[in-house]
């Protein structure tokens, strides 16, 4: 395929344009985001997006867009693009676009007459600054470029109104000016490589439109106040820069500034190459502190997130020491909530029963691709004490009875990976024994006896290993039914008979408490009823309350939220437990599923992977725009296949 270049063909035509988003991000919170044509459709979009961890955990959108207008014999160009009331666009730039590639850097070239325009955007590593490099490629006579910019200062979660509370007033910088909007924000700096003209001529854009949320049945319309414009001239064959970020910089620097970051960059020439560069914009280093975000634009660091996707987006594009950071982070995480119940700063739901489990299996993944001696000898003592932690009750919600499984209470609150809730009661209350709760049990048990190979240590590998053969009995009497597949959870009385993935765990884990034969008979099931081109469904089309599309408002949504849409990270567990059945016979098969996901490189927001995808033909991409989860997982299957080509 060609990878991330859109022709003319396509920009022009915005129902085709539109729904395809890029995203950039700095490996420290901040990103920027907007659909290809540059034309924002949801209220996370903008240009400078940035935490402000003094005022809360959340995003901010600093400068929302940026509209740039060639000017040539005293004609104005706009090339902007905004969404207003009664389906109105203007000023239509996108009229203007001949292309859009993203290799290396999102770049887009614009004809304007004589005029051929590239615009391309780079984020700075680590620092809350992005760059936008114009090249003026041809122009037959002497040309101009004017800038406006689209302030919002507010949370990327809300909109903006015309307000009297605004600052106006801004203060020069080298090359530009810096502005606050509001107290408690940071300035913002913007800037040129060369002097710029700036006119002072403020006033608000109002009624400006966000066509996703209206979609997702949100509030969609605000006002954006733009203080005025900047004006400077621009020679054939010469490239201006602009800087957008929170402190100042020296404009002579930014050229070099640019091309420095330009070589850090992974082409993204390739579905491996697409999905380590979204991989990694996924990194969010605070200070000391390593994490993975669970997803954008709208997820922080959720604990369990972390765990699924830690493998995928470090050890399988060969970044070992990035694991061990950001594992790092979350050991002292886990370690102060086991002692003291207190959850993180940082790391949400870290107290989850199931987040614990997730670790260790993170872990194990660390395990296997390094050694188990390495794993030992770096990890030993506390996976040791995440056993013992669990084994002697000490977590709140999550108690090993006396026939060797766990159990929790799920009835009020959410416990497991299926977390949709109405008014703060889960919409499917999985209570009781958890079929993958306690398939990660019997597998940790396994596993953590498995790092005790020494003589010293036996005594411990066996109390283990007789913990987890009473948890594999139980298991089988508990979960296994008569139609070959698993239950999904069972409380007293009551077996919860729906087909869901979770059973998945029981066959994909390293130690599984079923047979071989067992295994098989499940995965047909899995196969048949959840299997979809993008992912495994999260609720089989045969069982009560199947509900394939995620669209509609907030509560159809989260009512749907794991009634039918697909998972595209459920594919690890998949291939897992397809390869431990079916061995090399079944590489083939797995590699013609991955289609499905190379597809969408050019979909959605290109090179990444979005959160869910409807149960149904044509499986179309809903929810977040990119989720570590999936990329991670997917990755991994990646790398699992190309060992079993190379055996």
């Amino acid at each position: 395929m060609n990878y991330l270049k859109f022709d003319k063909s396509l920009m022009i035509n915005l129902e085709q344009s539109l729904p395809k988003e890029m995203l950039r991000t700095n490996k420290s919170g901040a990103y920027h985001c907007t659909t290809i044509v540059d034309c924002n459709t949801r209220k996370q979009h903008g240009l400078l997006v940035i935490p402000i961890p003094e005022m809360n955990n959340e995003n901010h959108v600093l400068l929302s867009s940026l509209d740039e207008t060639v000017i040539q014999h005293g004609a104005p160009f706009n090339l902007g693009l905004h969404k207003y009331q009664g389906d109105c666009y203007t000023p239509n730039g996108h009229k203007y676009i001949r292309e859009f590639n993203c290799e290396p850097m999102p770049k887009t070239t614009y004809r304007v007459g004589g005029v051929i325009l590239t615009k391309e955007k780079l984020f700075i590593s680590h620092e809350s600054r992005i760059l936008i490099k114009y090249t003026l490629v041809d122009a037959h006579s002497e040309t101009i470029l004017r800038f406006k910019p689209f302030l919002a200062f507010r949370n990327a979660n809300a909109l903006c109104v015309e307000n009297s509370q605004t600052d106006r007033s801004y203060e020069p910088a080298e090359n530009g000016i810096s502005c606050c909007l509001y107290p408690g924000y940071p300035r913002l700096y913007m800037q040129f490589n060369k002097a710029a003209a700036f006119v002072y001529q403020p006033d608000w854009y109002k009624g400006i439109e966000y066509i996703k949320d209206q979609e997702r049945g949100l509030a969609y319309k605000e006002d954006l106040y733009v203080p005025g414009y900047f004006e400077l001239p621009i020679k054939k064959g010469e490239s201006i820069i602009f800087s957008a970020g929170v402190g100042e910089v020296k404009p002579r620097s930014l050229t070099t500034l640019y091309n420095k970051e330009i070589s850090m960059r992974t082409y993204r020439s390739s579905f491996y190459n697409c999905l380590k560069n979204s991989a990694q914009q996924f990194y969010l280093k605070q200070g000391k502190n390593n994490y993975l975000l669970a997803g954008y634009p709208w997820f922080k660091v959720r604990a369990r997130d972390s765990f699924l996707a830690l493998p995928g987006c470090t050890l399988a594009i060969g970044d070992q020491e990035m694991f061990e950071a950001i594992m790092a982070t979350a050991e002292k995480a886990v370690k102060q909530f086991m002692a003291t119940g207190e959850p993180d700063s940082v790391i949400q739901e870290i107290d989850v029963p199931d987040t614990l489990l997730w670790c260790l299996w993170a872990l194990q993944q660390y395990a296997k691709e390094t050694s188990i001696e390495n794993c030992a000898a770096k990890y030993g003592k506390f996976i040791e004490s995440v056993i013992d932690y669990i084994r002697k009750g000490k977590h709140p919600n999550l108690f090993l009875h006396e026939n060797g499984l766990l159990y929790s209470n799920g009835k009020d609150k959410i416990i497991s990976w299926i977390n949709s809730a109405r008014f703060g009661h889960p919409v499917i209350p999985r209570s009781g024994y958890l079929v993958e709760f306690n398939a990660l049990w019997y597998n940790a048990l396994r596993f953590a006896a498995s790092l005790n190979t020494d003589e010293a240590h036996e005594i411990k590998a066996d109390i283990l290993n007789k913990l987890a053969d009473q948890c594999a009995i139980s298991f089988k009497e508990m979960f296994l039914n008569d139609y070959g597949y698993l239950f999904d959870y069972v409380d007293g009385n009551y077996a919860d008979w729906s087909v869901r993935p979770n059973m998945l765990f029981a066959l994909s884990l390293d130690y599984s408490p079923l047979d071989k034969k067992e295994r098989k008979t499940a995965l047909e099931v899995v196969t048949r009823e959840l299997l979809t081109p993008k992912g495994i469904r999260t609720l089989s089309p045969k069982s009560h309350g199947y509900t394939p599309t995620y669209v509609g408002s907030p509560d159809e949504r989260e009512n749907a939220y794991h009634q039918g849409p697909a998972r595209p990270w459920l594919m690890g567990a998949y291939a897992d437990a397809y390869l431990k059945v079916f061995g090399f016979s079944g590489v083939s098969f797995l590699e013609r599923m991955l289609i499905g996901f190379e597809e969408e490189m050019s979909n959605n927001c290109i090179g990444t992977i979005s959160e869910l995808f409807d149960g149904n033909p044509p499986f179309m991409g809903r929810g977040a725009i990119s989720f570590a989860a999936n990329v991670g997982e997917i990755l991994r299957v990646l790398k699992l296949l190309k060992k079993y080509n190379h055996i």
